[in-house]
């Protein structure tokens, strides 16, 4: 009778502590997070607010470069690299795909890759420059993105994205080769649990899970982690998580259209990889990437660019790395090859 008692007890003690836990307000945002919010604006896509930022850089520069970001953070990724790609081209551009960032996070709502390619153009259009010549930088999720964009590009469908040049970086393009996290796996394919899981997911998770893919000589500070989480949970963003992973799937299932797209392209298409990515683990995913016939990649460990934090850089190698390596890509890569 006792032990029954007891028991009871902690249930109802466990109950307002789980409801307490569970309405955890998301954190504020930093000054930097902030900035990067005001700084930008919104577009509406089929009734939902798109965030984006539009930097006007070199004046008289016909080059504009799009910036499509990762999974599960979002534009302010790029932040780092902002002022830098301002020096090389007149519009630098990014977006906050939906249900991520800034931007509506509407649940439900089947998210999918074709539907985020179609707010890609949706933004471009909306900012006037559909019939321009576009270069996409892309990392991660913004990888297979890019990707469908480059189907529909090489497709010539009327109204879809020009496309002058591709730079993916450290994204699954290869099904076969992708490790997704626990965590990942848990969340994209746990049903009735991935719910449950989304809700009790909290910022001491999200680091201790996001941490380890990150190279050992870039690893995130505990201030930039807490940006990244912020960013998550602005809307409510982490119970969409299980619904957004589902893009794991669907790159397994359109794996001939978005593999295929990066065959026998007339764009020069350049790749920035993290040797020490756990999730596109070397060399599986690099001896892939090769025997693809695409123009030329920049190898993060090769003998122009050796040293400890190149190669010790992991699945953010464009993000973490100091800017001169992604300048260096984007100013001679570029210029030698278009």
């Amino acid at each position: 009778m006792w032990m029954r008692e007891w028991w009871v007890q902690v249930g109802l003690l466990a109950v307002p502590l789980l409801a307490a836990y569970l309405h955890i307000p998301p954190p504020q945002l930093s000054p930097a997070l902030h900035s990067w919010k005001s700084s930008g604006k919104f577009f509406t896509y089929k009734g939902l607010r798109i965030f984006y930022q539009d930097s006007v850089g070199v004046v008289g520069s016909p080059e504009i470069v799009v910036l499509l970001h990762g999974f599960p953070t979002s534009s302010y990724d790029w932040y780092k690299i902002w002022e830098g790609l301002t020096l090389r081209f007149h519009r630098v551009i990014a977006l906050d795909f939906l249900g991520f960032g800034f931007s509506d996070k509407p649940r439900p709502h089947h998210y999918s890759i074709f539907e985020q390619a179609s707010i890609v153009e949706a933004l471009l259009r909306h900012l006037g420059l559909q019939n321009r010549r576009i270069n996409l930088l892309s990392h991660d999720y913004g990888d297979i993105v890019a990707q469908e964009l480059l189907y529909r590009f090489k497709q010539n469908r009327s109204g879809r994205l020009t496309i002058k040049s591709l730079c993916l970086s450290n994204g699954g393009i290869f099904p076969e080769t992708h490790r997704p996290l626990l965590l990942q796996k848990l969340l994209k394919d746990g049903g009735m649990l991935s719910p449950i899981l989304t809700r009790l997911m909290n910022f001491f998770v999200f680091s201790r899970g996001l941490t380890p893919v990150f190279g050992p000589y870039t690893r995130p500070s505990e201030s930039e982690l807490w940006d990244m989480w912020a960013g998550i949970r602005n809307n409510d963003g982490n119970l969409v998580i299980d619904s957004l992973l589902q893009y794991i799937n669907q790159r397994k299932k359109f794996r001939r259209r978005w593999v295929g797209a990066l065959a026998s392209v007339s764009i020069p298409i350049h790749f920035i990889y993290g040797p020490l990515d756990p999730v596109n683990p070397y060399p599986e995913f690099l001896e892939l990437y090769r025997l693809s016939k695409v123009f030329c990649y920049l190898y993060l460990d090769s003998e122009l660019l050796n040293g400890p934090l190149l190669q010790g850089a992991g699945s953010h190698p464009a993000l973490t790395c100091v800017v001169y390596v992604l300048y260096f890509h984007v100013v001679v890569c570029w210029n030698m090859s278009i």
